[in-house]
């Protein structure tokens, strides 16, 4: 073959790889979006929507070759009108936490689109995570885009409520008739020192029928009747903020008792002041009932409360992350460190029981146990380990409750991860175990926040479906400990909430997860 002719071929095969590459990108944008609706607005559209279930995705980076960036809102909005790029075509890169965008030829994951007021456009995404994100629950602009593109947005829907822009770490109980929610430090628009005192509010009981989703969940901010902002529920003359965990409702009959534990703290770390407290109608605040020692260490009802009453009697137990302290269900005992019991191991008869006098063992605890053999590894209870893997998981913070679908005790957990790959707080674990106590063993990945943290989960059991199969919890979304220099506009410092199927895990089906 002379050389001319070779020459000839290459440029023949070339050729043909870019009009096949031209045609891919063609078929991949024609499966990727597709131009759905049209509104009165000056604003265009894009749209992230789940693939498997059509629902809107929220937490969607939508990025133009400019640098310019949207934020899907909770219904899957993100609103656009930039000079110079409407009424042209526009590529915009589409990523967001557990779910893709299909790529091109060059590897590019995103739309080219030509942006028009008052048109939107829908951006089909791939799940990879097992649960599905559902909302925004805290925070301004939940519906932002929504509202700007003149779509529809709940009724109770208030783009700001009780000046309220962040709320860390959430605890919700039923609590006389109503969901009763508790937040730690809360950020306001009209300062960043905010609300440090506990902030709280209330929602209605969920419908029987209804599908739990952010539009049901009307927040009513106990609030400071002089500035409208959310009020301090548990404020002190002394300073530090004050936190609330391990929340439960001491219901009785007819009488109902909400009660937690409180820590006043100067730093992060540094509790200076601990105790009981517990929610007073008349006043709508917290009231201290006991004081602690601070060299109570373990007697501290923390993380998030579970009541559970067997053969060993009616108990609140403490998952912290793992259930190993508990305190009999009464408010008398809530008050008295010495009625608190925690699940330790006796060296001696080779075993673990409950009892007063020695702390908990914790995850980190038995694992050296048994890395030194003090311990048979047919004894561990915390060892959990990634289902696909075998790799170990070292849980920070969950919500654990029984489930009736599934028969068992199941975790909802956030892993602590000194790498930081992909995340240090930021991947969420599902596991079981036939007692509360565990083992627990096996679990699996069903949610992501690459460089980014998804820390103290809450399982919300009021809003389980089809007796356990659809579960939904959620948790705080922040850049607080992942190390990233950049906040997601309206969504840092907010949470998040995700509906699992369990069924999936039970089937076994992590795919590429």
């Amino acid at each position: 073959m002379s050389f001319r002719t070779s020459h000839r071929s290459e440029i023949a095969i070339k050729f043909l790889s870019i009009v096949l590459l031209m045609i891919y990108q063609s078929v991949a944008s024609s499966l990727l979006f597709s131009q759905t609706s049209q509104t009165t607005s000056t604003y265009f559209g894009l749209r992230a929507i789940d693939q498997d279930t059509g629902g809107g995705i929220p937490l969607v980076r939508f990025k133009t070759t400019s640098n310019i960036a949207l934020w899907s809102d909770s219904q899957g909005y993100a609103a656009f009108n930039e000079p110079g790029l409407m009424n042209t075509e526009v590529y915009f890169e589409a990523d967001s936490p557990g779910y893709e965008a299909v790529a091109d030829g060059f590897g590019f994951r995103g739309v080219r689109v030509t942006p028009q007021a008052g048109k939107i456009a829908e951006v089909r995404l791939k799940r990879n995570n097992l649960a599905e994100r559902i909302g925004r629950v805290t925070g301004q602009g939940i519906f932002r885009d929504s509202e700007l593109l003149g779509i529809a947005v709940p009724r109770n829907s208030n783009s700001l409520q009780a000046g309220v822009t962040g709320s860390d770490s959430v605890q919700m109980v039923p609590y006389r008739g109503r969901l009763f929610w508790l937040w730690g430090d809360t950020n306001f628009a009209n300062y960043p020192l905010g609300n440090f005192h506990v902030t709280a509010a209330t929602s209605p009981l969920p419908r029987s029928d209804s599908f739990p989703n952010v539009n049901d969940i009307a927040l009513e901010y106990f609030t400071d009747s002089s500035t409208g902002r959310a009020k301090k529920m548990l404020p002190t003359t002394t300073p530090g903020a004050v936190w609330l965990f391990g929340m439960v409702n001491l219901k009785e009959g007819e009488a109902e008792t909400l009660v937690g534990h409180y820590s006043r703290h100067l730093r992060l770390g540094e509790m200076v002041e601990h105790g009981i407290a517990t929610f007073d109608d008349a006043t709508q605040q917290f009231q201290i009932q006991a004081t602690f020692e601070l060299s109570n260490k373990w007697q501290i009802p923390s993380g998030q409360a579970f009541r559970h009453q067997d053969s060993d009697g009616d108990f609140v137990y403490f998952a912290d992350p793992f259930p190993v302290t508990r305190v009999p269900a009464r408010l008398e005992a809530f008050c008295d460190p010495q009625q608190y019991q925690a699940f330790a191991w006796d060296s001696s008869t080779q075993a673990y029981h409950w009892q007063s006098t020695e702390p908990p063992i914790r995850q980190a605890d038995e694992k050296i146990r048994v890395a030194s053999r003090k311990m048979p590894s047919t004894s561990a209870r915390f060892q959990v380990i990634d289902r696909d893997t075998s790799r170990p998981v070292m849980i920070h913070r969950a919500s654990i409750n029984w489930n009736d679908y599934r028969h068992c005790w199941i975790m909802i957990g956030c892993e602590s991860n000194p790498s930081g790959v992909p995340s240090h707080l930021g991947e969420i674990w599902y596991a079981e175990a036939p007692e509360l106590t565990g083992p627990w063993t096996s679990a699996t990945k069903i949610a992501t926040h690459p460089g980014y943290s998804f820390y103290n989960p809450r399982h919300h059991t009021v809003w389980d479906q089809a007796d356990g199969r659809y579960i939904y919890f959620e948790g705080t979304y922040t850049q607080t400990f992942s190390g990233n220099q950049a906040a997601t506009p309206r969504y840092e410092y907010n949470q998040l909430l995700y509906r699992l199927d369990l069924a999936t895990i039970a089937a076994g089906k992590t795919d590429d997860r």
